[in-house]
């Protein structure tokens, strides 16, 4: 039988190590990672988004200043800027930043999809001359021999591997008719609000 007591040193406890209130090297480097990679993301973003994103004014320079250096050392240098004055954040304006690029690549999935829609709209018109009555009977507004011509023009393009004209302004009209609709829209609700007001 094995001896229970054999490799130990006797005497076992933690009274004599040291304890760490504060959070490990590691923890803190990722961390750090994670606010130059938010930096990084604020610093591809466009300008008019950034100098709308809820953060202190020294914070925002560094950043726009980032966007306009073209030299690459120049330009990590500022990276690395940007990411200590990203530092000197506290976790609420950390949150709000972070929660302000979500709600922008929300808005880009929807715009794409968006976009998507319209694409098969447009194959599905080129396709199928049912597609042609559908949409006018959604717009009666539309001039129709003019559609027309464009859906010709546009499978014709198709046919003779020409540059696609038509096919792209068929996507214009149907995205114009997305935007009155949705204006409408905008429009309609905003008259029953006031209607449930009074």
């Amino acid at each position: 039988m094995p001896n229970p007591n054999r490799g130990s040193c006797g005497y076992q406890s933690s009274e004599f190590e040291p304890e760490y209130d504060r959070p490990s090297k590691s923890q803190l480097k990722r961390e750090m990672t994670a606010l130059q990679k938010l930096g990084k993301e604020l610093v591809e973003q466009p300008r008019d988004r950034v100098k709308r994103v809820p953060m202190p004014e020294d914070v925002r320079d560094a950043i726009l200043e980032c966007q306009q250096i073209t030299n690459h050392e120049g330009r990590r240098r500022q990276m690395q800027f940007v990411g200590k004055k990203m530092r000197t954040l506290d976790e609420e304006e950390v949150a709000l930043i972070q929660k302000t690029i979500d709600s922008w690549k929300g808005a880009s999935k929807s715009e794409t999809a968006a976009m998507h829609a319209l694409e098969r709209k447009r194959d599905k018109l080129l396709a199928d001359d049912n597609a042609l009555t559908e949409l006018m009977a959604e717009h009666p507004e539309l001039d129709v021999q003019q559609l027309r011509t464009m859906i010709r023009n546009a499978r014709k393009e198709q046919a003779e591997n020409k540059a696609p004209k038509a096919y792209r302004e068929i996507f214009q009209l149907l995205k114009q008719l997305q935007s009155k609709a949705k204006s409408q829209d905008e429009v309609e609700e905003d008259l029953e609000d006031e209607e449930d007001d009074e």
